[in-house]
């Protein structure tokens, strides 16, 4: 029952500004609510990265002395760079691009098969992050030489 004010009106709800440091540690945000903030954060993170992305193609395929630097790189490093953080911004690359496709592809999915339910929403979006961090760890397994 809602509470009578003079006048006859219902009180209206009160808002408030939140407080960032004890307010959004406890805000549960749901899976959609993730895959959406990592949507952006892929693609700011491969936009940011493109120099390096251009860098590792240029130096891949101009001959076989560049491929052979590019290839050192991620072995023994680049300058004062070491090789495996080389791979790690590399994995960091992997899961950028693996991510944002499969979430593309899930709005894509939503966006042709009028598809804008809680469920599937919810199903999607656990199956964009569990189908983008599996193939990450494939990927960095085979980077780092585990076979």
């Amino acid at each position: 029952m809602t509470e009578l004010i003079s006048g006859g009106r219902a009180k209206r709800p009160e808002f408030r500004n939140i407080n960032a440091l004890s307010d959004l540690p406890t805000y549960r945000l749901p899976a959609a609510g993730w895959v959406s903030i990592l949507h952006r954060i892929s693609g700011a993170l491969m936009f940011i990265l493109m120099p390096f992305i251009i860098w590792m193609f240029d130096t891949s395929v101009s001959s076989e002395i560049s491929f052979a630097r590019f290839a050192a790189a991620f072995t023994v490093g680049l300058g004062f760079v070491p090789g495996w953080f080389m791979k790690l911004v590399a994995l960091a690359l992997i899961w950028a691009y693996l991510h944002h496709f499969i979430a593309g592809v899930r709005h894509l999915w939503m966006d042709i098969n009028h598809a804008v339910s809680k469920e599937f929403g919810k199903s999607s979006a656990i199956t964009t992050l569990v189908l983008s961090i599996a193939l990450t760890l494939v990927l960095g397994a085979k980077l780092f030489g585990l076979y």
